[in-house]
């Protein structure tokens, strides 16, 4: 596993990749996370001297299609991504990864797993074709389903469903956030093999019962000690997972802090729990 900064999960503004590459070399990440839109405008080339000159790995990037929305956005994007992938396979960037919502106000069970299926299916294989892997993260918390009218996707288990409807270069983003807020536990990582762990994020969580849990407020990893990042990272650990981890704590603290203080404190509470886990 290596430590890779996202500055807009920490709420921090950079000013394009190259400000985001020399920041995470600054606090001492090892990895950044990035856009592949912008990395395709930059081209590979300039991509990849900035990234060789910050001495920063690029970790992942967002997965670039609107499978949720309508179908001609869906249909725009899925043309884009062939050249997308082209980019993302000249810079030897293999992740992808994006969330699943949990509800739907529009469509059952059924009738969303079969649009999720759908639209993921022919991504997934272009992706396949350039060596790139899909993650996929759950949602975990109650309050994100709570007053809608159908539940979606929302632990391990129902994702594993998924991924094996969508193809088999589909696996998890996995969150220590949702992990939790799904009443998981170590059992349910050790389950998993290494190569269906796609790219993982670490957090706290407030003093609150589980079930009072808001998914945007969360705390930074090893904060508050309401979750077991130990056991959460020392199963990864175990599994062999070797890819990135950011962390995505959607902290007010943290957003007020300038950007700078905001990756060092960032970097030293990844420093605090991967020693907890023995990483």
């Amino acid at each position: 596993m290596f430590t890779s900064l996202s500055p807009g999960a920490i709420g921090v503004a950079a000013d394009g990749l190259e400000d985001a590459l020399r920041l995470a070399a600054a606090h001492g990440f090892e990895g950044c996370h990035f856009s592949i839109a912008e990395a395709a405008r930059l081209g590979p080339s300039a991509v990849t001297d900035a990234a060789g000159t910050a001495g920063v790995r690029l970790s992942a990037f967002g997965f670039p299609l609107d499978f949720r929305g309508a179908e001609a956005d869906f249909e725009r994007d899925l043309e884009a991504l062939p050249a997308l992938a082209r980019t993302a396979e000249a810079l030897g960037v293999g992740r992808t990864a994006t969330w699943i919502s949990p509800a739907s106000d529009e469509l059952s069970y059924e009738g969303n797993f079969a649009l999720h299926a759908r639209r993921l299916t022919p991504a997934v294989e272009v992706l396949a074709g350039h060596g790139i892997r899909l993650g996929l993260e759950y949602v975990g918390p109650d309050n994100s389903r709570r007053g809608r009218r159908h539940e979606f996707i929302h632990t391990m288990g129902q994702m594993a469903e998924l991924c094996a409807a969508v193809g088999p270069n589909c696996g998890y983003l996995l969150d220590a956030w949702h992990w939790y807020t799904a009443r998981e536990d170590a059992s349910h990582l050790l389950a998993l093999e290494a190569a269906q762990v796609v790219d993982v994020h670490v957090n706290d969580a407030p003093r609150l019962p589980v079930g009072e849990q808001l998914d945007h407020e969360r705390c930074l990893p090893g904060e508050t000690g309401v979750i077991d990042i130990a056991a959460f990272l020392g199963s990864l650990k175990r599994i062999g997972y070797d890819g990135p981890v950011m962390v995505e704590p959607f902290s007010q603290r943290l957003r007020e802090m300038p950007a700078d203080e905001a990756c060092a404190a960032t970097r030293a509470a990844l420093a605090r729990v991967f020693s907890q886990a023995g990483i």
